[in-house]
């Protein structure tokens, strides 16, 4: 009887002790990071080199994710107009490690893989599914995750979401917009790329192409190649919600090509069902694509398609809302933050998507700083999100979505989570302690990281009488100065371009109604006739449109001498002042009535970014 008591006091002891429950085990950790992209990478790494117990979880059989499994390996630098690099870090060790800006995807595997084993204090979980997380109250305490069929609990003192999606922040219960929900913006859902692979391709005949076409936005170097706009537009797909655009080829150790420039649209980013349909769809298409590259692209007379990618680059879906937001603004004003804790400049790409079916470039900032508080979740304790998913605004994520940042805001997640245990503090009262944000800054440059603040730079345009106009609609992205920052201001402008400018603030369809040619001018009187009848139905009693938009306050008394004659045709400047007003009113006397280029009306949610 002894014997027998002894013994179930033994197994008692083992299970607490393994942490066996009848439903899995429990492990503990300091720091976990759930995904396993180069960012969550980064995170991992840095952490466990300051000295925490960390936990790397990735639901694929490799790390690098849309890197390596989503064959994007034609990295979106990130370098100041002087030639700084801005994103080093764990960044500058892996770009150097794989030899460049375009690299071999098999290389890549082997180079995160290394970087992951060779830190002691790092446990890898690769084919581990994160199920839910673990919560008390409003702060996570860990993760469940599935491995190998079982149900395993992690615990920890901190979890840094890593996903692309940021689906434990979201599972945790933080807020988060989707899509350009903050500018009107949720059913054009932006197009995802499905990278191809292609032997055949003759590369000295693709470099003497592209070096010698005499356009500057083309080239060649010995692993990376971009170009073929043209033959690339000209394509008619078959799949109507797929298009070529121009290519982005990356050469691989083997011989063959990595292809980024086929976009699919009608994809949902959160639906998996949608994305392993658009890789079908994706592929039927290439059965048309590989026969036209070969009929009509210098250097790809024999090209044949090997295979594709096994994950979409999915570019937006989440934007958490953290501590702080990184609006649009800011990164075309090359802002700096007290608490800058990785440094930006990609140029904010806004790609097609299935109704604008042709991007746009916003603007090209010089450099811009990401706060630590974009890291920090307004409503979860205990968590940091780093990558594309971070608090930006949509349109802000045209440029921080990039893989290179969102290494850099790895490295400082894990600097702070290593800070945050060894000073007994959350998150959030490190993002409002400045002796704790200049601890962690600190450390990160001691580790590698480029923090060096700038001195104010002012783009011309911020100068210019119709700035504010421009942000206005800037952050509707219905203006844009692409590569150069030139938004033409002192141009006239055409019917095509108030046109696109005003589809965005009017109900749809009212550009057919006028029946104007794009490329013909347009004159001060049609402009303020069509704004005046659209806005009051055409009921504006006895008042001319003119006199409507002056007591309305949109046609301004600095506005009026621009429209006094009818038969003008006016400069960019004053009609984007004139709709920036529009939109104003809207807002302030429609109760926030602003239509979509789809027709529906919108009424944004107000969110404190400061």
């Amino acid at each position: 009887m002894k014997k027998t008591k002894m013994l179930v006091i033994c197994l008692l002891l083992v299970f607490a002790l393994t942490g066996f429950c009848g439903c899995g085990s429990t492990e503990k950790y300091d720091v976990i990071v759930v995904g396993g992209d180069p960012e969550g990478i980064s995170a991992a790494v840095t952490s466990a080199r300051n000295g925490m117990k960390t936990l790397l979880i990735e639901d694929d059989e490799a790390l690098g994710g849309l890197m390596t499994l989503g064959g994007l390996n034609f990295i979106d630098m990130c370098t100041g107009d002087d030639g700084t690099l801005l994103t080093r870090g764990t960044f500058l060790e892996f770009h150097d490690a794989v030899g460049g800006t375009a690299f071999d995807i098999e290389k890549a595997k082997q180079v995160f893989l290394q970087m992951v084993e060779h830190e002691e204090n790092l446990t890898l979980k690769l084919n581990t599914e994160f199920i839910e997380p673990v919560m008390d109250g409003s702060t996570i305490t860990g993760v469940v995750v599935e491995q190998n069929g079982k149900q395993v609990t992690c615990k920890a003192d901190s979890v840094i979401d890593a996903t692309v999606d940021a689906d434990v922040a979201a599972a945790a219960g933080a807020e988060y917009t989707y899509l350009g929900q903050d500018y009107g913006h949720t059913e054009n859902v932006t197009g995802v790329t499905l990278v191809f692979e292609v032997a055949g391709v003759n590369w000295q005949a693709v470099s003497d192409y592209l070096n010698g076409d005499d356009n500057p936005n083309t080239g060649c170097t010995g692993k990376a190649a971009w170009g073929y706009n043209e033959e690339s537009f000209a394509y008619v797909a078959h799949d109507s919600q797929t298009r070529l655009r121009g290519l982005n080829i990356a050469l691989q150790d083997n011989g063959n090509v990595l292809i980024n420039g086929f976009l699919i649209f009608g994809v949902e980013p959160l639906d998996s069902a949608s994305k392993e349909a658009g890789i079908e769809r994706g592929k039927a298409e290439l059965e048309y694509i590989i026969p036209y590259l070969r009929e009509n692209y210098i250097g790809f007379e024999n090209a044949e398609l090997v295979g594709t990618a096994s994950q979409l680059y999915v570019r937006e879906s989440r934007h958490i809302l953290g501590e702080y937001q990184l609006t649009l603004d800011d990164v075309m004003e090359n802002s700096w933050f007290d608490d800058t804790i990785a440094i930006g400049s990609y140029p904010v790409d806004v790609p097609p998507n299935a109704k604008r079916t042709v991007g746009i470039i916003i603007g090209a900032p010089d450099r811009y700083g990401v706060p630590f508080r974009c890291l920090v979740p307004q409503s979860i304790d205990g968590m940091l999100v780093v990558g594309r998913s971070a608090s930006y605004t949509s349109l802000a994520a045209g440029s921080a979505r990039v893989i290179p940042l969102g290494m850099a805001e790895g490295d400082a997640a894990g600097v702070a989570a290593a800070y945050a245990k060894n000073n007994n503090m959350t998150f959030r009262e490190i993002s409002r302690s400045a002796e704790a944000v200049t601890a962690i800054q600190l450390s990160l440059q001691e580790q590698g990281a480029y923090l060096q603040k700038w001195e104010p730079i002012v783009m011309n345009v911020e100068n210019h009488w119709a700035y504010e106009g421009v942000k206005t609609l800037r952050n509707l992205g219905l203006v844009y100065g692409n590569y150069a920052n030139d938004y033409r201001l002192e141009k006239p402008i055409t019917r095509g371009e108030f046109i696109e400018m005003a589809k965005g603030l009017l109900p749809e369809g009212w550009s057919d109604a006028v029946n104007l040619e794009a490329s013909s001018p347009i004159f001060c009187g049609q402009i303020t006739d069509t704004i005046a009848i659209l806005l009051t139905n055409g009921f504006m009693g006895t008042k001319t449109p003119v006199q409507y938009l002056v007591e309305e306050g949109i046609l301004t008394e600095q506005l009026q001498p621009y429209f006094a004659d009818d038969n003008r045709v006016p400069n960019r400047a004053e009609v984007i002042m004139l709709l920036a007003n529009v939109r104003d009113y809207q807002i302030s006397q429609l109760g926030f009535t602003v239509y979509n280029s789809d027709g529906t009306s919108y009424e944004p949610e107000t969110i404190t970014m400061k």
